[in-house]
């Protein structure tokens, strides 16, 4: 558990994460919303369900991937998580990655995405697949984003769709074979 008094937001409940710590796929969001800071778990509000009934739609269960944030707390009024935030979770982040060891990081949404690939603009590099050190980064549109439009609702589903593809050539990705 996380007890340093020195990170941000200790207002806001803890929301760790959860999933297999044996996954192969792990999603990566923002921050928690209010939803997720009353009942302390990732994705469980509108955009969360969304989230769900997209994993299954690849025929795996919520349980067979692992879900977290960047940020483990609550920005208050739903704001975007700042810059020192980010950096003081960030070990938090790192430490989960080494424990898992997924063979895809799904980013969902830009902050995650850019925790990853800096330069990187997520309405033109989602679904897209990167190998950055030792992962494959496969950056989404958030899922509540997905929920305000059609087109990136379209684009969120569609780039799921190659998730078992990546995840197959996995072996070739990373060794640069088959780009």
């Amino acid at each position: 558990m996380v007890q340093d008094k020195n990170l941000p937001l200790q207002e806001s409940n803890l929301v760790f994460g959860e999933g297999s710590s044996e996954a192969e796929i792990f999603f990566i969001g923002e921050a928690p919303g209010i939803k997720e800071d009353q009942l302390c778990r990732p994705f469980v509000g509108r955009s969360g369900q969304l989230l769900t009934k997209t994993i299954e739609s690849l025929g795996l269960k919520r349980e067979d991937v692992y879900i977290s944030n960047i940020v483990k707390r609550r920005p208050p009024e739903n704001r975007d998580p700042l810059s020192e935030e980010i950096e003081a979770y960030k070990p938090y982040l790192k430490e989960q990655i080494e424990i898992i060891k997924p063979k895809i990081i799904v980013t969902l949404g830009r902050f995650s995405m850019n925790y990853f690939i800096e330069k990187a603009k997520i309405s033109k590099d989602q679904g897209k697949t990167f190998k950055v050190g030792d992962y494959l980064i496969v950056p989404m549109f958030h899922p509540a984003a997905a929920l305000r439009g059609t087109t990136v609702l379209n684009q969120f589903q569609e780039s799921f769709k190659k998730l078992p593809v990546v995840l197959k050539k996995y072996d070739d990705l990373m060794s640069g074979d088959d780009k």
